[in-house]
């Protein structure tokens, strides 16, 4: 298969690749593309280290597809706790193993950091992705629901 999966900082030579798959999930997702404001964006994010990223690269093409994640405290346990932010595989790399593989390096790394958990969230109705992460052993959470204030911008 060929896929290489590969750590991307906010200074590296992955960037731009990092910065095109992102732009493109974006608009994938309803947005309008922007590039020049997804590159600030993610440099920021990667350069506070708020955010880390990866892209999957298969052996005739440079990127394929990319995850991003959080590293959050575990509070009442003095710990932490990683959770997957952003998955996303270029529609016609589907089904070659990248988005399992993106999802398996997170994990690695987030047990290695000592993590208790890997968390992450999707929409009920995507199934591609319930199905992969089910077949990843991730599980529903009883007796947590997902609640949020939206904040608008003030004047």
């Amino acid at each position: 298969m060929g896929l290489t999966i590969t750590r991307v900082d906010a200074d590296g030579p992955e960037f731009s690749a990092l910065v095109d798959l992102f732009d493109e999930y974006r608009v994938h997702y309803g947005e309008t593309s922007d590039p020049g404001r997804t590159a600030a964006w993610l440099a920021d994010q990667l350069g506070s280290g708020q955010l880390r990223a990866c892209t999957a690269a298969l052996a005739d093409h440079p990127a394929v597809g990319f995850i991003t994640s959080a590293v959050l405290p575990a509070s009442l346990r003095l710990a932490t706790f990683w959770l997957v932010r952003d998955l996303f595989v270029r529609p016609a790399h589907r089904g070659a193993g990248a988005a399992r593989a993106l999802l398996g390096h997170v994990t690695t790394e987030a047990r290695a950091a000592g993590a208790l958990r890997l968390s992450l969230q999707t929409e009920l109705d995507n199934f591609p992705a319930l199905a992969l992460y089910s077949a990843a052993g991730f599980r529903p959470v009883d007796g947590l629901t997902s609640l949020s204030l939206p904040l608008p911008a003030q004047p």
